[in-house]
């Protein structure tokens, strides 16, 4: 017997709407996972230029109230947030990773839409500019391939569960 799988692609509706949420606190980092999800969104997603919204906060900590207000609105199909987090010598860095990694899970599960991680945490600056498409690929353009694939996946979930067939 062969299993069903149930995966989502990567290619969108002209419909789609996607906004990124980006972090202004180290920008000159940010920028570049912000122009690799707009890449990925706009060359394999085949999303518009228009159906792109980017929604700047000033800081990671206020991610999670516009991701909630974004989910909210039922303007989107995803949200992708795009921040960086440096560990410094106080606890500040945990808490702020504490309150993104809690309350955007807790945001997608409530309004049953994709919020992928943008949000580098890292030991050092060196670390954060090697994630972000200078030497070990871009957590922005793995953000938004898992946007894409979500947003298709929890399609196909809802069509499934609403006609109730698995085929």
């Amino acid at each position: 017997m062969s299993l069903k799988r149930i995966q989502g692609s990567l290619s969108c509706s002209d419909s789609v709407k996607i906004a990124i949420i980006i972090s202004r606190f180290n920008r000159f980092i940010n920028d570049n996972l912000l122009n690799g999800a707009v890449d990925i969104l706009r060359r394999i997603g085949g999303l518009k230029k228009e159906n792109i919204s980017v929604v700047e906060v000033p800081g990671a900590y206020e991610i999670p109230l516009v991701v909630k207000i974004l989910s909210e609105s039922g303007k989107y199909q995803s949200i992708i947030t795009i921040a960086t987090i440096i560990k410094g010598e106080t606890k500040h860095f945990e808490y702020i990773c504490n309150s993104c990694n809690v309350e955007i899970p807790k945001i997608s599960m409530e309004y049953n839409i994709p919020i992928s991680c943008g949000i580098l945490v890292a030991e050092n600056i060196d670390q954060a500019i090697a994630r972000s498409g200078l030497k070990m690929g871009n957590k922005g353009s793995d953000a938004a391939l898992v946007s894409l694939e979500m947003i298709n996946l929890v399609k196909k979930i809802s069509n499934i569960s609403r006609i109730g067939n698995h085929s």
